[in-house]
């Protein structure tokens, strides 16, 4: 259901002249000193860090991403808007290095990272994890980034195919920016992602005894191995959220506005919401003795508040749940009409919960078909109104809605 890498070329230009130019967190915060002046970050989980001023930070703002390539170029394009009039506020532009594994190629070591998903999936070339639906698919692009959209996670295979590493990109950099944090052989270190305020980039790996871990490496200084605790392998995203920073393996990640608890599935595990921790690791069956089960929840768009959750459901409708009881509330959501044709998925939930985004399709059809201008369109979470079609000329079928401030 992912894009294709065909047709990309029509926007690399754009592109190219802009290039050249979230995990388990603690419930309680480390308290610090008065923050510096800045915008906060979205959800109490993250709001010890203080960031920088920029339109990718403030209120009201609209992120998007975009993955490009044309015969000897790769980037990824992260763009601010305005949601009301649709207006570009800022693009930024992040190269992705030649050794930098973007897609998955017969006779090398295959590679499981959002960036694959993002830029690498085809009809011949399917999504390195299970489920490819937008709402498992937004969360884990998004932890590819910090909170204020300056460095991006990557995986770096070895030139010959056998070990991968994890490192960053810097944006509006070019092809040299990148850190490559290991060069150790042997190394087998998968769904990098980025800790909220850039100085470490998380992982999965597997020790040379083959036990599976979470590591991270700081950004910063010798980047030694620091390791976070358990894994289940690479089959599953990271999502790396909180101060100090928790990460936690698992899809559908999204930190309800308090910061105590949060969304995520994972197979064989019971619920829809669970707990957040104070350590890292994959959802278990402890973890889903106390979740909640969020009733005919196919997809998990975010929160609309405290303890209410928005859900894709069976019928392809959209649905608050109460995520205390799992009972859905209120009239279902219908993006389009029931003899569309075609189906929607939902991407982000506005910081208000009065509004989301989702995208129109063609049923199993988001791969393999030349690249477009998408059908997106904003609904309201109440089921009043109508469906409100995004209004940028510039935001393809290849665009990801990655948050909405």
């Amino acid at each position: 259901m992912l894009r294709a890498l065909t047709g990309k070329a029509a926007v690399l230009a754009a592109v190219l002249a802009v290039l050249g130019v979230q995990g388990c967190g603690s419930s309680q915060p480390t308290e610090e000193e008065g923050p510096e002046p800045g915008p906060s970050a979205p959800y109490w989980g993250n709001r010890g860090y203080a960031l920088p001023d920029s339109p990718f930070t403030r209120e009201d703002t609209v992120v998007t991403v975009t993955c490009s390539m044309g015969a000897r170029y790769a980037g990824v394009n992260v763009q601010a808007w305005d949601p009301e009039r649709w207006e570009l506020r800022e693009t930024r532009g992040f190269f992705i290095p030649v050794d930098a594994a973007f897609t998955n190629y017969p006779d090398v070591k295959n590679v499981t990272s959002p960036l694959v998903d993002l830029c690498g999936v085809s009809s011949d070339s399917p999504s390195p994890y299970a489920v490819d639906d937008l709402e498992y698919l937004t969360p884990r692009v998004r932890a590819l980034f910090d909170l204020a959209y300056t460095r991006m996670a990557v995986v770096l295979r070895d030139t010959d195919g056998r070990a991968t590493h994890a490192g960053y990109v810097e944006s509006e950099g070019n092809a040299d920016d990148f850190v490559r944090l290991s060069d150790a052989e042997g190394d087998d270190e998968q769904n990098a992602v980025m800790a909220p305020d850039g100085r470490s980039v998380w992982f999965t790996y597997i020790t040379a005894d083959g036990e599976r871990r979470i590591g991270s490496r700081s950004t910063e200084g010798e980047h030694r191995l620091s390791d976070e605790g358990p894994a289940i392998g690479h089959d599953l995203p990271l999502t790396v959220t909180g101060k100090p920073p928790r990460a936690v393996q698992a899809n559908m990640v999204h930190l309800a506005p308090d910061g105590r608890r949060l969304t995520a599935t994972a197979p064989k595990i019971y619920g829809h919401v669970f707990r957040t921790r104070d350590s890292s690791g994959p959802l278990n069956a402890a973890s889903g003795r106390s979740a909640r089960l969020l009733s005919g929840c196919v997809g998990i768009v975010g929160w609309v508040a405290d303890e209410r959750v928005l859900c894709r459901t069976q019928s392809g409708n959209f649905r608050t749940v109460d995520a205390r009881s799992g009972r859905a509330e209120g009239n279902a959501v219908a993006a389009i009409r029931e003899d569309d044709g075609r189906v929607a998925e939902g991407m982000v939930v506005s910081a208000d919960g009065e509004k989301f985004i989702v995208s129109v399709h063609l049923p199993n059809d988001r791969s393999g078909r030349p690249l477009g201008l998408g059908d997106f369109r904003v609904v309201s979470t109440s089921g009043e109104g109508v469906a409100v079609p995004v209004s940028a000329e510039s935001l393809t079928s290849d665009t990801v809605f990655l948050e909405w401030r």
